[in-house]
């Protein structure tokens, strides 16, 4: 009972921060757009995500929810949100086959619709639970991991049911990507190390936005903040936003504190281990936890231990400590609450009206990879607005026909 108390605790305290949520939670008990309709979601299991569950729910439907990162899963918002009616498959540091049980018995409800962060749901329906796809109206996908390996799909045509990319919405990347992780992931390291930023060089691997929103809060930080990139034009952007750009093995010599942000494999490896220096920070803020290569920071060590909660020193041979914060994993959820719940309000007000969206129109959708409709983008920005008390300006006919209008 007192996890459950401390759950609803929690996802009553974000439901206060989250007015945009709260319009459309209105708006979903009105019109029980999901009625009858079974949706299962894999997703970070906090306090955000919980409440977000409860809108879904408010609107008719059968939620199902399991997490997308075994650490990022806390066990009293799971039972918290047990006792508003969600069913839900996840406990917090459960194994990998435990992790990949839970994924199928959230599957095994035969949802008409899935929420996906990272793609794990879409990849078991696709390879060990086809039979699901008869009946599945198609998804959306929270991050941009999961979109990455959906584009893939679709560009081999395997992608057997529409989704829509919530990730590459405007009210998404321009504030969750860049806002919502350039603070969380800030919140997670200085919490879990207790160290300062301040005059120290920090490694930025990855300028997209999330890796823009964790540069741009190093340096407010007072970090000296270096940038790696494998993108020229990005690279080019990082120095014009006034960072040093270069390679990982040059920055892996002088490097206090290194943050991965890629989305992509062995970012960090042993030759870049074999040159930090003693006491480095090592720290993930992609979807999975592949960018630092866990298995070379074994290889180089002749020691790991646990120096404080969610740190795991890797000593090497010659005495340096190489510092791991949660297991590599995503430093924000695993080792913080996530990102803010005012940054949330808009992703999860993005993929509700998304989740809405498949629902009335998957007939006329096709098997591919669609962006969150532009109107949903504009609906959601006005309403964060409504909520920040500001007014914008709007065009008279005349402005209209003026831009709009071929002029000789």
């Amino acid at each position: 009972m007192s996890l459950v108390e401390s759950g609803k605790k929690k996802i009553e305290w974000v439901s206060r921060h989250m007015p945009i949520l709260n319009t459309i939670k209105k708006q979903f008990e009105k019109e029980q757009p999901f009625r009858g309709k079974k949706i299962t979601i894999c997703i970070h299991l906090e306090a955000k995500t919980a409440y977000f569950a409860t809108v879904l729910k408010a609107g008719g439907a059968q939620v199902v929810a399991t997490g997308c990162n075994p650490l990022s899963t806390q066990d009293d918002v799971v039972e918290g949100l047990r006792s508003y009616g969600v069913t839900v498959y996840a406990k917090h540091s459960a194994t990998e086959e435990e992790y990949n049980n839970d994924l199928r018995k959230a599957l095994e409800q035969q949802p008409d619709i899935i929420l996906d962060d990272g793609g794990d749901l879409t990849a078991i329906i696709h390879h060990e639970m086809p039979e699901l796809i008869e009946t599945l109206y198609g998804g959306t996908e929270e991050t941009t991991t999961g979109i990455l390996r959906l584009r893939a799909r679709e560009k081999e045509g395997q992608l057997k049911f529409p989704v829509i990319s919530a990730n590459d919405a405007f009210c998404k990347y321009l504030f969750d990507n860049r806002y919502g992780t350039g603070q969380s992931v800030w919140d997670g390291i200085n919490r879990t190390t207790n160290l300062i930023v301040s005059s120290k060089n920090v490694v930025i691997a990855g300028y997209g936005w999330c890796g823009k929103g964790a540069a741009m809060r190093a340096k407010g930080l007072g970090g000296n903040v270096i940038v790696c990139e494998v993108n020229p034009i990005k690279a080019i952007e990082a120095v014009m936003d006034g960072f040093r750009v270069m390679s990982m093995e040059e920055a892996s010599k002088i490097g206090d504190i290194f943050v991965t942000v890629t989305g992509c494999k062995d970012v960090i490896t042993k030759k870049h281990m074999e040159n930090m220096k003693d006491g480095v920070i090592l720290a993930n803020a992609g979807h999975f936890d592949v960018e630092i290569n866990k298995q070379d920071l074994a290889a180089v060590s002749v020691e790991k231990k646990t120096v404080r909660d969610n740190i795991e020193a890797y000593i090497t041979k010659d005495g340096r400590h190489l510092n791991l914060l949660a297991e590599g994993r995503l430093v924000n959820l695993a080792a913080g609450d996530g990102h803010p719940a005012e940054i949330m309000d808009m992703s999860f007000s993005i993929q509700a009206l998304s989740l809405k969206y498949i629902n009335e129109h998957h007939g006329e959708m096709t098997n591919k990879v669609y962006n969150v409709p532009e109107e949903l983008d504009r609906y959601v920005a006005g309403l964060k607005l409504k909520t920040l008390g500001v007014s914008i300006d709007r065009l008279t006919e005349e402005q209209e026909h003026y831009i709009n209008d071929f002029m000789e």
